[in-house]
């Protein structure tokens, strides 16, 4: 029993390997890196971390850099298990074995810091300017990008579904940092008083 269930394992695994090399051969064979959508996705890694160095506030870095990075792992759990459970893909990836590399770890992290940083900047009420951008991001952004080929969805996903998926993570990331910003409070207060 217990070593029939090893097997199975194993040949899950091996199975998932051999679906990331046919992704590396696909990748490889129809030249991804050499297509317009390709160095079209590597932009959408490169500018969105240019536009953020120079207009990320300097004061407030380890507190927007903590918020970003809280943003870019949940988004990146979510993508994980939408690619994972055949939900959506990018047909044209920065690097076949992370897809959505581009989106997870620069556009849209840096997309809801700047909005963030705007909001507080400018006292506004987070989760009204953040849902509005999720809104943009999945009713308006994805779309487009199917338009141009390179984002999928399968099955009965929808962009409604991607758009609960953004106030999943953007609720989750203001919840993790407030959480971080009320201990360290805490923490601070507790040392000085």
């Amino acid at each position: 029993m217990e070593e029939n269930r090893i097997k199975d394992f194993d040949q899950i695994v091996k199975m998932g390997k051999e679906g990331q090399k046919a992704l590396n051969d696909y990748w490889v064979e129809y030249s991804i890196y050499n297509s317009f959508e390709y160095w079209f996705m590597v932009m959408l890694f490169i500018v969105p971390l240019i536009v953020l160095f120079f207009k990320i506030d300097k004061r407030k870095l380890f507190f927007m850099g903590f918020y970003g990075y809280s943003i870019h792992m949940l988004f990146g759990y979510i993508d994980l298990y939408n690619k994972n459970s055949g939900l959506l893909n990018y047909p044209f990836p920065m690097i076949p074995a992370i897809p959505g590399i581009s989106l997870d770890s620069s556009f849209v992290p840096v997309t809801f810091m700047l909005v963030y940083q705007w909001t507080l900047n400018h006292k506004k009420n987070y989760y009204v300017y953040t849902v509005l951008t999720s809104a943009v991001l999945a009713f308006v952004f994805k779309p487009l990008l199917i338009g141009l080929g390179l984002f999928k969805l399968y099955g009965s996903t929808n962009y409604l579904f991607l758009f609960i998926c953004y106030l999943i993570v953007i609720i989750l990331a203001k919840v993790i940092t407030d959480v971080f910003l009320w201990t360290e409070r805490k923490f601070n207060n507790h040392h000085h008083g």
